[in-house]
């Protein structure tokens, strides 16, 4: 099957072709005949499978007609964190490049009053945080009376965040008449009994058993003491044959902690996580994209949604506290049929964290000691044919010096590979340095949050403390309970 056969239009089509898509994944095949038959859905399907495209194709397609009023925006797709709301404005983009279509992203950390303003012209797709689209509506700046087609993506995230309480305030303002669509990952009981709520007798589309990790991902274990854990993933990224890797830190104060050090190690690293201001989150995101990062670590804000074409490893420096955490986080490797690799560094205490993770994904996952670990990366790592490329240089070397390749190609490849390291060089500092206002709240605490485990004041506005974590809810990811 290819996309002509799914009902959709000569100009998605064309879009489609431009892109060099020539058939859909599963995900998609299953889900945009039902959508354009006008029917509420439950989508399930791993990570990295497609599943924005198959539900931004056919609202493109439904929306082509008709024309949005000021402030009364005629769809709404809600993300849980603005990074994955940014990543679906980017699908209609792409998609919708042939359609006279406009849209607005609303996510917090942005202008609000240049959000208002493309708001009062008109929008067909609304793609927004809940928090921040219920501060516009609270402020009178929005209309959800006209929404006709509703979008809640990474559901179980949502209820992860706490989002439940606001989607059911959003829900309620918008008419019952409407289409609804759900998708996810993942499929609690708790978001069954939601699809009941929200959903008129919605068809299920499921196109792989709920937390089970891609089959393209080779998934390790390896065991580590708490102390040693950073020299022990220090020799696996020397001992595999990376491209470019997330690293993945339960706690933000982790995560800063660790990309400064492999910094200062020689590599290409930089930190991204909810405490940073949304444009500095945005270019180091770019900067993975764009090869001037090779190690993005991060907290589990990375691990949802967000498609970085081509990454080779995950490693998970902590093991995540969620199981189903375990399946987002490897999945950003080993998309779309490309094959990937995802390390977990494993302690003595973690024994009830793995056993999670193996009864969720329904596998007899191995932990390896250190020295077996680092044996079977540099064995892997070989490459048969002798040939040498960027891919075969070690991680290590590629941060520090420019590759053969580019070495031969003259001065031009010197300076490409010197501009890299400078950006890197300079996203890493400015990750690791928070910015001015929320080290103005941190400092105005007598109690520091971070040591000796002592509770600091919670704050209700822009930063609220999370005790079981140790994060930071920011603007747009403020539960409504937290709220004033």
């Amino acid at each position: 099957m290819d996309f002509t056969d799914l009902g959709l239009g000569p100009e998605l089509l064309k879009a489609i072709e431009d892109i060099g898509y020539t058939s859909p994944t599963p995900i998609q095949e299953k889900a945009i005949p039902i959508i354009l038959m006008a029917r509420d859905m439950i989508g399930l399907a791993q990570t990295g499978t497609g599943k924005t495209a198959s539900f931004t194709l056919p609202m493109i397609e439904m929306l082509a007609s008709g024309r949005a009023r000021s402030r009364m925006p005629r769809s709404l797709v809600l993300a849980p964190t603005r990074e994955l709301a940014a990543q679906v404005a980017e699908n209609f983009d792409k998609y919708g490049k042939y359609h006279p279509l406009s849209k607005a992203l609303l996510v917090g950390g942005e202008s609000m009053g240049d959000q208002i303003k493309i708001l009062e012209k008109g929008v067909d797709v609304l793609i927004a945080t809940p928090g921040r689209l219920l501060d516009l509506f609270d402020r009178g700046q929005i209309l959800l009376t006209d929404i006709r087609i509703l979008v809640i993506d990474e559901a179980d995230r949502m209820l992860d965040m706490g989002f439940i309480p606001d989607i059911e305030t959003i829900v309620s303002k918008i008419p019952a008449t409407r289409q609804t669509l759900l998708f996810s990952a993942t499929m609690p009981d708790e978001i069954k009994s939601l699809s009941e709520k929200f959903l008129s007798n919605p068809k299920t589309v499921s196109v792989a058993p709920p937390a089970s990790p891609a089959q393209t991902v080779d998934h390790r274990m390896v065991s580590a003491a708490p102390r040693t854990k950073k020299t022990q993933l220090k020799k696996l990224i020397e001992s595999e044959d990376i491209k470019n890797a997330f690293v993945f830190c339960n706690r933000k104060r982790d995560v800063d902690s660790l990309s400064k050090w492999l910094c200062d190690h020689g590599y290409r690293a930089a930190a991204m996580h909810g405490d940073m201001p949304q444009a500095r989150r945005t270019e180091t995101l770019q900067a993975f994209k764009d090869g001037g990062v090779i190690l993005l670590v991060c907290s589990d804000i990375a691990a949802r949604g967000l498609d970085v074409s081509g990454v080779s490893h995950v490693f998970n420096f902590d093991v995540p506290l969620n199981a189903d955490d375990y399946v987002h986080r490897i999945g950003r490797t080993g998309r779309a049929g490309q094959s990937g690799k995802a390390w977990t560094l494993v302690t003595e205490d973690d024994d009830k964290l793995v056993a999670a993770i193996r009864k969720v994904t329904g596998k007899d996952i191995v932990v390896e000691s250190a020295m077996a670990a680092e044996a079977s990366g540099r064995t892997r790592a070989r490459n048969p044919a002798g040939e040498s490329n960027e891919a075969d240089v070690p991680v290590k070397q590629r941060a520090r010096a420019p590759s053969k390749s580019s070495s031969s190609s003259g001065a031009h490849g010197k300076a490409a590979a010197s501009s890299a390291r400078a950006t890197a060089q300079a996203i890493t500092q400015g990750a690791a340095q928070p910015d001015a206002a929320s080290h103005a709240r941190r400092s105005s605490n007598t109690t520091s949050p971070i040591n000796n485990n002592k509770k600091p004041a919670r704050h209700y506005t822009d930063d609220v403390f999370d005790e079981n974590t140790d994060n930071y809810f920011t603007d747009d990811t403020v539960p409504a309970f937290l709220r004033k």
